[in-house]
């Protein structure tokens, strides 16, 4: 007899057992999962890292019963308090979802209803699997709330999805999975969606609320850091496959795979320096931001014609900073700081107030932004499935920048050439975006900004949808298009293990405002700003600092 037969108390809650999951395809089976083994104990939170297209969400959505029509499942058991939910009928699964076992999305706008008010949805939960009537379902709503860290849980009760911020909505999507107070959560990249100041709070209260209740929960991430700093043991999951669990100081200090030691090894480590830190000061910065203003929102014709005051938003108040030929100049902040705002201001997106210099030319707004401007200036976006073209080949997308700047010679071949240069094979010129990976879409994305052969490219975003893997690769083709073409680069991010291995100075943004730029190698000092210090606290430690 086993100890859990002998002490039925010790049983996991949650226990996952020679599980495999496929599904049929037009060019046959699709291995997602194969013969999983997994369990996780009452109070104990289980880590599971792996890339992207690894089976992480597809055995999340195994463990909910969300399974597409062509999921087959030719082995395994799924046992939630002993009971095999592969054997369930579709009744009792919609009775245990929210009673139960519960989720937690990683973006809280699509995993809320944005027709109904953040109370009704909360409500709605406990209406449903509590019994509560209408009235104590919405005042336990407002308690949860409350409960969850929300300073005004009355008001937040009464507002749309639209009207609460991204922290807020990920407070209410959490509230609602403890509603009920499940046997164990499953949190899906719950933090990925977030700023690093939010993301810390998210998974402060996380823990704080799963060590209160006890329940079992299994934390999926890209992220290792956040996980080495939030599990107790963690599970490596690769191609379907669990290749090792412990620990999380036997995976981080001696993992015994090759995988699990080149995913550990991808983590940004601030210690870890990706640049030389003398890079030439110039006379004429490249590009000198004065005084650069954004405020959105135009006066309403009748308000205009009455005299009636309306009150804009702030973008950017009064921005001022340089960035020399060659440089890496980061930006960081929480969101709505502005980050993004700046970069679209200086690429012809934003109406500005102020001046903009670019080597020593003056430009004060659209019109000054002529073809050789933006030839010299690129912008690469955070989703490159927002902005590549899902109706074009990838021919098609990077011949564009060439024509446009009538640059047509040997068209063919400099595709080729460009798809080459960010390390995709030329034969992917017959491809829709559709067809490739994150990773390699973003490298396309890469490619086509660096056509026009541009002096500055601002980086908006372009590594926080890609796993820790993806994202050194990433990073490390940038670096080497920077060496070899002395390209200056404005990059925004919210990972500052990230910005302080890549630039030489750093920008730290809040609310619009600029509060320092920093060198990189001094964004720890103490005499930083109380905000810079806010940020740097707030940051995962590197996974090899748990070693």
């Amino acid at each position: 007899m086993t100890n859990t037969e002998e002490h039925p108390a010790l049983s996991p809650v949650l226990a996952i057992e020679n599980y495999s999951l496929d599904y049929e395809t037009a060019d046959g089976p699709y291995h997602a999962l194969k013969n999983i083994g997994l369990t996780i104990n009452r109070g104990e939170i289980l880590g599971l890292v792996g890339e992207s297209g690894s089976g992480k969400t597809s055995l999340a959505w195994s463990i909910m019963r969300y399974l597409p029509k062509n999921a087959r499942e030719p082995s395994g058991r799924i046992l939630l308090g002993g009971d095999n939910l592969l054997e369930k009928s579709g009744s009792e699964i919609e009775a245990f979802r929210g009673r139960r076992i519960s989720m937690v999305f990683q973006d809280p706008s699509t995993s809320l209803n944005p027709t109904l008010s953040l109370g009704t949805q909360l409500s709605e939960v406990l209406v449903r699997h509590r019994g509560l009537t209408r009235q104590q379902a919405w005042k336990e709503g407002e308690a949860r709330l409350a409960h969850v860290g929300l300073k005004t849980p009355a008001q937040m009760m009464h507002r749309m999805p639209h009207e609460a911020s991204g922290g807020e909505k990920q407070r209410v999507v959490i509230a609602s999975a403890f509603a009920c107070n499940p046997e164990c959560i499953i949190f899906d990249e719950p933090t990925t969606a977030l700023d690093v100041i939010t993301s810390r709070q998210i998974l402060d209260l996380f823990v704080e609320l799963q060590a209160e209740t006890g329940v079992a929960s299994l934390y999926i991430s890209h992220d290792l850091a956040l996980v080495a700093r939030t599990a107790s043991r963690v599970a490596v999951i690769r191609r379907g496959d669990i290749v090792e669990q412990g620990t999380v100081r036997e995976i981080f200090a001696n993992p015994k795979e090759d995988y699990t030691r080149e995913l550990i090894a991808a983590v940004p480590d601030p210690a870890r320096r990706l640049v030389k830190d003398d890079v030439a000061t110039a006379e004429t910065p490249l590009v000198k931001v004065e005084n650069v203003s954004v405020h959105f929102g135009r006066k309403p014709f009748l308000a205009a014609l009455t005299g009636r005051k309306t009150e804009r938003v702030t973008g950017n108040n009064a921005i001022s900073l340089s960035i020399d030929p060659g440089e890496i100049l980061g930006i960081v902040g929480e969101s709505g700081s502005g980050k993004s705002t700046l970069a679209k201001a200086m690429t012809g997106l934003n109406r500005f107030e102020g001046r903009i210099w670019f080597d020593g030319r003056q430009i004060g707004g659209l019109a000054d932004m002529d073809a050789a401007y933006r030839k010299d200036v690129q912008i690469i976006f955070q989703h490159p499935d927002a902005s590549l073209n899902p109706r074009q080949k990838i021919s098609e997308i990077l011949s564009r920048p060439l024509k446009l700047f009538g640059d047509t010679a040997d068209l063919d071949k400099r595709i080729g050439d460009m798809l080459e240069q960010v390390r995709l094979p030329r034969t992917h010129v017959q491809r829709y975006p559709h067809q490739l990976s994150g990773g390699e879409k973003q490298r396309v994305a890469i490619a086509r900004a660096f056509a026009s052969k541009p002096r500055l490219v601002i980086c908006d975003e372009i590594t926080s949808a890609l796993d820790v893997s993806v994202q050194a690769s990433i990073v490390e083709l940038l670096l080497e298009l920077q060496k070899a073409s002395g390209t200056a680069y404005l990059f925004i991010t919210h990972d500052l293990n990230l910005i302080r291995q890549i630039a030489h100075r750093i920008a730290v943004m809040y609310r619009g405002d600029l509060i320092e730029v920093v060198p990189a190698a001094e964004i720890e000092s103490p005499d930083r700003a109380e905000y810079t210090r806010r940020l740097i606290e707030a940051v995962p430690r590197a996974a090899a600092q748990y070693q």
